[in-house]
C-alpha cells in the first residue's frame, strides 16, 4: 500500500479491501518508526487522525457497496495526507518552522486545509520546513534539519523539505507544500517526487502564513503527475477571503491527462542549458527530452533573455514583502514574547531577536533596507520592472511552444552545511525556478534520472492556467518511464 497511487488507494477503499482507519494506522506506524531518522514531521496527533479516518469510513459506507471509487476530488475520501506547517489547522500547532510560533495553536483552518477536509482526506500531521519558508535546504528550521531519504547526509531541499521527505520516505501518500521561489519544485527534484506550483491565484492563500505575498502559492506534492492532478482539483477554487484569489470556473485537472503528446511543442530556453549545470543533471534532462521526442513531441529553442536577472530581482522583492509581513510578529498578540524586558520597545526588540532565526533576520534586514527612503526607487522599483520583463519573455516564448522544459536544479541534493556559510550560493540553488514565480506561471518538477544515486528533476513550465497541459506532458512521460515509481532502498 505504501507505494500505491492515490487512484489505487481510492479503489482499495471503495472495494473495502482496506478501511481508512487501517490505511491511516499503516502510515502513522511508519511515521512513528521512521520519523526520528528523517525529522519530516514536527506535529502529530494519532487520536485526531484516527477520528478523521473513522469519519471518512462512515462517509465511504454511505456512498454504497458498488465497489467503484468516486470520480474527481471525491475519490480522495479516506486517503491520508500531510500538511506543510505553514498552513493554519484548527486545534493543531502551526509553527511555520519558527521559535516565534512554536506554541501557536491555530483557531481556524486555511482554505487549502478546508478543501481537503471537505472531500474527507485524513490529516496525518504537520511537516517540517525552513523557518517562515525562507530557505532552500530545510536547514533553517527551529525544529532541526530534515534528512533526505535517498541519503541522510544530504539536504531534502526547501522550504517544503519536510513534505518532500515525508512523501519520498512513504510516510504519507501525498502532502501540501508552498512555492515562493521554487520551494515545491526544488525539494521535489532533490527527493525524487512530483511537485506542482499552480498559476498564482489559482489556490487561495487564506490561512497560509505569508512570506512574500505576491509570490507565495500552495500546491501538491505526490509520487506522480496523476496524483498531483487529483490533489490540485481538490485544492483549487475561488476564495473571497483572499484578495488575490482568482474567480474562475472549477477545473478538472485530470481531463487531458491521457491525451497523446503528438504535436506537443517543447520550448528549451538556451539560458537554462549553459554553464553551471552538473554534467549528470544535463545528461538526465537530455535523456528525458529524447524520450519526449519518442512520444511524439518536438523541441524548439526559445529565449528568456532576462532570466539571469531573476535571482537578484527575487532577492529584492521577496525580502521586501517578508519585512512587511513579518512585522506582525512582535510579541504582543501571539507568538514568542521575551520573558524579561524593560519597556514596550525593549519587548519588541528582544521578542523578535529571540524568536527569529538568522536567515529570517537577514531577509528582514534586506527587505527593510530596500524599502527605506532613498532606496525604494533604486532597488525595489527596478526589481519590479525586471519582473515585468521576465513575464514578457515567457509570454513571447509561449508563442512558439506549448510548454517549456529544463532542469529543476543545477545539481542533485548537496551535503548538509555545504552552502550554509554562503547565502548567495544557497540562493543560486533556485536559479531555474525563481523566474516562474516572478511571472506567476505554473511549474512542476518530475523525476527524470539519478546522479550518483540521488534524484534529478525535470522542470515543466506552462503558460498561465496551463496546468492541465503541463500535467498531461508529465503523465505521459511517467507512463513511459519509472523514475517516479522508484523509492529509496531503505524504505522498501
Amino acid at each position: 500500500m505504501i507505494n500505491s497511487s492515490l487512484k489505487e488507494l481510492a479503489a482499495a477503499l471503495a472495494a473495502k479491501k482496506i478501511s481508512s482507519v487501517e490505511l491511516t494506522t499503516l502510515f502513522l506506524d511508519r511515521i512513528e518508526k521512521l520519523n526520528p531518522t528523517f525529522n519530516a514531521f514536527v506535529t502529530l496527533d494519532r487520536d485526531k487522525a484516527l477520528s478523521a479516518a473513522r469519519a471518512a469510513d462512515e462517509r465511504l459506507a454511505k456512498v454504497g457497496a458498488g465497489g467503484t471509487a468516486a470520480a474527481g476530488p471525491a475519490a480522495l475520501t479516506g486517503i491520508p495526507l500531510a500538511h506543510k506547517d505553514i498552513f493554519c489547522t484548527a486545534g493543531w500547532r502551526t509553527a511555520c518552522g519558527s521559535k516565534m510560533l512554536a506554541n501557536f495553536v491555530s483557531p481556524y483552518d486555511a482554505h487549502v486545509v478546508e478543501r481537503f477536509n471537505n472531500v474527507g482526506m485524513v490529516m496525518l500531521g504537520k511537516c517540517n520546513m525552513d523557518e517562515f519558508a525562507m530557505g532552500s535546504s530545510n536547514e533553517t528550521s527551529h525544529f532541526g534539519p530534515v534528512k533526505n531519504p535517498w541519503d541522510i547526509t544530504c539536504v531534502p531541499g526547501g522550504s517544503s523539505g519536510g513534505s518532500a521527505a515525508a512523501v519520498a520516505a512513504r510516510l504519507t501518500p501525498a502532502a501540501t507544500g508552498t512555492d515562493t521561489g521554487g520551494s515545491i519544485r526544488q525539494p521535489a527534484a532533490l527527493c525524487g517526487l512530483t511537485g506542482l506550483k499552480p498559476t498564482y491565484g489559482v489556490v487561495s492563500r487564506y490561512g497560509m502564513i505569508a512570506f512574500a505575498s505576491s509570490l507565495d502559492q500552495a500546491g501538491p506534492m505526490a509520487k506522480s503527475a496523476e496524483d498531483c492532478a487529483l490533489l490540485l482539483s481538490a485544492m483549487a477554487g475561488f476564495d473571497p477571503r483572499d484578495s488575490t484569489s482568482l474567480e474562475r470556473p472549477a477545473e478538472d485537472y485530470t481531463r487531458d491527462i491521457d491525451k497523446p503528446l503528438a504535436g506537443l511543442k517543447i520550448g528549451l530556453p538556451r539560458e537554462f542549458f549553459g554553464a553551471g549545470m552538473d554534467d549528470a543533471v544535463r545528461a538526465a534532462v537530455e535523456a528525458a527530452l529524447a524520450e519526449y521526442r519518442k512520444l511524439g513531441a518536438t523541441t524548439v529553442e526559445v529565449g528568456l533573455p532576462n532570466s539571469s536577472l531573476s535571482v537578484p530581482a527575487y532577492y529584492v522583492i521577496a525580502p521586501a514583502e517578508a519585512s512587511s509581513n513579518l512585522s506582525r510578529f512582535d510579541g504582543v498578540r501571539y507568538g514568542h514574547r521575551a520573558p524579561d524586558y524593560a519597556d514596550l520597545n525593549d519587548m519588541y526588540a528582544k521578542s523578535r531577536a529571540q524568536g527569529f532565526g538568522d536567515e529570517v533576520k537577514r531577509r528582514i534586514l534586506i527587505g527593510t533596507y530596500v524599502l527605506s527612503h532613498g532606496y525604494y526607487d533604486a532597488y525595489y522599483l527596478k526589481a519590479q520592472k525586471i519582473r515585468r520583463l521576465i513575464a514578457a519573455d515567457f509570454a513571447a516564448a509561449f508563442r512558439d511552444c506549448d510548454v517549456i522544459m529544463g532542469p529543476t536544479t543545477p545539481s542533485p541534493a548537496f551535503k548538509f552545511g555545504a552552502k550554509a556559510a554562503d547565502p548567495v550560493q544557497m540562493y543560486l540553488s533556485d536559479i531555474y525556478t525563481i523566474a516562474v514565480n516572478l511571472a506567476g506561471l505554473p511549474g512542476m518538477s518530475i523525476p527524470c534520472g539519478f546522479d550518483h544515486g540521488l534524484p534529478v528533476g525535470l522542470q515543466i513550465v506552462g503558460p498561465w492556467f496551463g496546468e492541465a497541459r503541463m500535467l498531461n506532458a508529465a503523465h505521459q512521460y511517467q507512463r513511459a518511464t519509472d523514475w517516479h515509481a522508484r523509492m529509496p532502498e531503505t524504505m522498501k
